[in-house]
């Protein structure tokens, strides 16, 4: 698995202004080493991709808000409501977050993965 391969299967991060090769490369390695082979088979270039993804997204919004003045890294959870004038929308986030998911709740790429992951460490079932 390698940048281009990336970008192939996840247009959305096509510009490399905003995802330069090295930060692909640097989470497509960390996620190499691990998630195991043995484990993930077949899905493992799938498993990659989207933990890269949804490191990705994170760092790219930590980029931005340390660009505006604030503080990187700092921990929120979704938006659940917005008003702007007489118009307002809010989200029942809720209904698509695993309770056990932590961090991987924060991106759509992350819940994706997490689902994918508990499939992958589940080994077989008997009934």
């Amino acid at each position: 698995m390698d940048a281009a391969q990336f970008r192939l299967d996840f247009p959305e991060f096509a510009d490399t202004s905003v995802y330069p090769d090295a930060q692909v490369n640097f989470w497509l390695s960390l996620g190499a080493k691990l998630l195991p082979p043995c484990r993930w088979g077949d899905l493992l270039d799938y498993g990659l991709e989207l933990f890269t993804a949804h490191n990705l997204v994170i760092q790219t919004r930590n980029q931005q808000i340390a660009d505006a003045g604030g503080t990187p890294g700092a921990v929120t959870g979704p938006a659940t409501s917005k008003a702007v004038d007489k118009v307002s929308v809010s989200y029942d986030a809720a209904s698509v977050l695993n309770a056990d998911a932590g961090d991987w709740n924060m991106t759509t790429y992350g819940i994706q993965f997490y689902r994918l992951m508990m499939m992958v460490g589940a080994g077989g079932v008997q009934l």
